[in-house]
């Protein structure tokens, strides 16, 4: 089974694309997606659905799996967020692909055995899955991975 992972955002989307094939889940691709701080908010969206039509049209996943938003400070920032991940949403369903949803403590728990790990704990322990290379990436592509191989361990019967 092939998956793309998102981690949502406007400003930066992490994105990955992971497959498992006899039992072992192995990354196909990961970026992160940063949009201009010069574009309108409007045309930073547009620049997010036009590179996910891509990857979806280059990887051809067969599901979605998204992380659940969970902000408990600045509103105006879930808000946008919130919009963002709208249209990422909108963007798969359109094209068929079916979408999951996984919460924060669960990918804390499928990574790191915890559900109040810290940022640097899921860093440790991620390398220790999944193959991931030496390359620099940043926290929203390693989220996003993350967030794949949390969806691969907590749906074990589907794969």
């Amino acid at each position: 089974m092939k998956i793309i992972a998102i981690d949502p955002g406007y400003d930066r989307v992490g994105v990955a694309v992971l497959e498992k094939i006899s039992g072992k889940e192995i990354l196909l691709f990961s970026t992160c997606i940063t949009t201009d701080k010069k574009l309108s908010f409007y045309e930073r969206l547009e620049t997010i659905r036009t590179k996910l039509s891509e990857f979806i049209k280059e990887y051809q996943p067969e599901h979605l799996v998204i992380e659940e938003l969970y902000f408990a400070k600045n509103s105006t920032t879930a808000l946008r967020v919130a919009e963002a991940r709208g249209l990422i949403v909108s963007e798969f369903l359109r094209t068929g692909i079916t979408v999951s949803e996984i919460h924060p403590n669960h990918i804390k728990i499928a990574i790191t055995g915890y559900g109040a790990a810290k940022k640097e704990d899921i860093l440790f322990m991620l390398p220790k899955l999944i193959e991931i290379g030496t390359e620099k990436r940043l926290d929203d592509e390693l989220d996003a991975i993350a967030i794949g191989v949390a969806y691969f361990a907590y749906n074990k019967k589907l794969i």
